[in-house]
């Protein structure tokens, strides 16, 4: 589904820490899945198909293409794209990251990748402040940390639908946004 504007935004959604929080409340279920003890609620499925409706969900997970095969049966999702982690190698254009976030912001430059420009959204339990900061005024991004502790929360869900990432004003070199700065625009 396409939106009047263009394709819908992307969601990163990331698994451990979001989906799979440290300490689960009432209402999750442990899986063992890949030797690990996995805790999922049937109610992030259901709020995950909600987001559907407005963006093209997109796993940004260290899970990787695992994602699709142990959780979206689990969680009642389709298979979804991946972003892949992996293996990644720095690109020309990679944007830099200060030193004391490399470790951190280890998906930030796959992720940007991985959208081409798209608006988007990511949920992850590990986003740097100094990229929540960068990203703060911009409206093609909405960047959430998730409080691994809590997971993912309804009001998280309630934001990401109230206020989606949307195309940036600013698209195309200057002379197209600015018409009056051409050298061929005279009187």
């Amino acid at each position: 589904m396409k939106h009047p504007a263009g394709p819908k935004p992307l969601l990163y959604v990331d698994v451990d820490g979001v989906l799979n929080p440290d300490h689960p409340t009432p209402g999750f279920t442990t899986h063992r899945l890949l030797d690990l003890d996995v805790h999922l609620s049937p109610r992030h499925g259901d709020w995950l198909r909600e987001l559907a409706g407005t963006y093209d969900l997109t796993w940004a997970t260290t899970w990787e293409q695992h994602a699709n095969t142990h959780l979206t049966p689990l969680l009642g999702l389709p298979h979804l794209p991946v972003v892949r982690f992996t293996g990644y190698r720095p690109q020309p254009g990679d944007p830099r990251i200060p030193t004391l976030d490399l470790i951190r912001a280890a998906k930030w430059a796959p992720l940007l990748h991985h959208a081409e420009g798209r608006p988007f959204a990511w949920i992850d339990d590990i986003i740097p402040a100094s990229l929540r900061r960068r990203s703060f005024l911009r409206r093609d991004r909405l960047l959430l940390r998730i409080a691994p502790t809590e997971g993912l929360q309804r009001h998280h869900v309630d934001r990401l639908l109230a206020h989606p990432p949307r195309p940036s004003r600013l698209v195309g070199p200057p002379s197209v946004r600015w018409p009056w700065l051409r050298r061929d625009s005279g009187p």
